[in-house]
């Protein structure tokens, strides 16, 4: 292995701002649990070998927590890109780790001569016999239904999720900065004027960028249960991602879960959200929750030039006409909606529910969020200003 770390600069940083509120061995368990999950062999006595390493290295450097992680967890050369990803993804980088190029080899096979006597296969021939099935299971399962799911592919599918990077769209804010290209900066040129006595430079200024807003609304009813954990999942990788960004559950009551998705380890993050979430499985009130979202945060300024994902069935038990005034004041808010529902995917849909035909002309985009695939384009859709208003 190299003896420097092919990790950029934005992932080192994340790293050394990750929360400290935790104590440090429970940090890096959760950052072994990840890894595991993210496919490496990382069995109990390689865990036991990393936390020792850390201990001795010193934890406090993100430098030290990657090698100590890369030497005992892995095992082998396939499990480095997964480790550095999962990396990227616990410690919630900017920029995704980059991953290594393998050498591309010409590979010329003699087609229509029977070998009758080849040998058997070598363990690295089988090995990427093992890896290439394993990329075709992994393809499958990104275009299945969720609901349609066993518990062994949900566990699968906890992994991929924990490695998506949503994140919203940059806006330009009326703040400036110095730059060599812009409009003249006359301030900062007069000033320089004065303080040396002649006018021999022109200073220049640019607008700053900042991401925008991201504010999630996840139903969390009966109608929408077998696609909570994954939206919910989407929004901690969203949280993680950056902070700022805001996730809601609405059914009977609306409740943000923010602050309890903020947690590093996705598991814990969904066990601290389950337990102030009281309308699990619950009826829908969307137009009672969204007109309660936006007049407790609507007003704060949360909604305001945001870019506002809904998720839901649009499965609406009261009057859809509360959802539909709500729909259209979001819409005036907000930068960009987009409505996510499942049933979207499914031959010859027709967005025949109350609440859904309420919704929709007030809706920026309508997608399905049925499958890892199509949370995937989501998250590429998020950052995609062609769509925008």
């Amino acid at each position: 292995m190299s003896a420097r770390s092919p990790l950029d600069a934005a992932t080192l940083r994340a790293a050394a701002n990750a929360p400290t509120r935790r104590d440090g061995v429970e940090v890096l368990v959760g950052f072994a649990r990840t890894v595991r999950a993210a496919g490496v062999a990382a069995d109990p006595e390689r865990v036991r070998v990393f936390l020792a390493a850390a201990a001795e290295l010193g934890a406090d450097r993100p430098e030290h927590t990657y090698w100590a992680g890369r030497l005992a967890l892995c095992s082998a050369p396939q499990e480095l890109a997964r480790y550095d990803a999962a990396f990227a993804a616990y410690f919630g980088a900017e920029q995704p780790v980059p991953g290594r190029r393998r050498p591309h080899v010409d590979v010329e096979r003699a087609v229509g001569v029977p070998d009758t006597a080849s040998a058997p296969p070598r363990e690295d021939e089988r090995d990427g016999e093992a890896r290439v099935a394993a990329a075709d299971r992994t393809e499958i399962l990104r275009r299945r239904d969720i609901a349609s799911l066993d518990p062994a592919a949900r566990a699968e599918l906890r992994r991929l999720l924990a490695l998506l990077r949503p994140a919203a769209p940059t806006r330009r804010t009326r703040r400036r900065r110095p730059a060599r290209h812009g409009r003249i900066d006359r301030t900062r040129t007069v000033r320089a004027a004065l303080r040396t006595g002649e006018l021999d430079r022109l200073h220049r200024a640019e607008r700053t960028v900042r991401p925008r807003r991201l504010v999630l609304l996840l139903d969390v009813s009966g109608s929408m249960a077998p696609y909570a954990d994954a939206l919910l999942r989407l929004g901690h990788a969203a949280v993680r991602r950056r902070r700022g960004t805001e996730v809601f559950t609405v059914g009977t009551r609306l409740t943000r879960i923010s602050r309890e998705l903020g947690h590093t380890d996705p598991d814990r993050a969904l066990a601290a959200a389950s337990a102030v979430v009281p309308d699990f499985s619950g009826g829908t009130r969307l137009g009672d929750q969204l007109h309660a979202f936006l007049t407790h945060w609507g007003r704060r300024g949360v909604a305001r030039g945001a870019v506002v994902v809904i998720a839901s069935d649009g499965w609406e038990r009261g009057d859809p006409e509360p959802l539909a005034v709500a729909m259209a004041r979001l819409h005036r808010l907000a930068h960009r909606v987009i409505w996510v529902n499942p049933h979207r995917a499914r031959d010859g849909y027709q967005p025949l529910a109350a609440g859904m035909a309420a919704a929709l002309p007030y809706v920026d985009d309508f997608v399905a969020g049925h499958s890892l695939a199509a949370l995937e384009e989501l998250c590429a859709l998020l950052v995609d200003e062609r769509g925008a208003r």
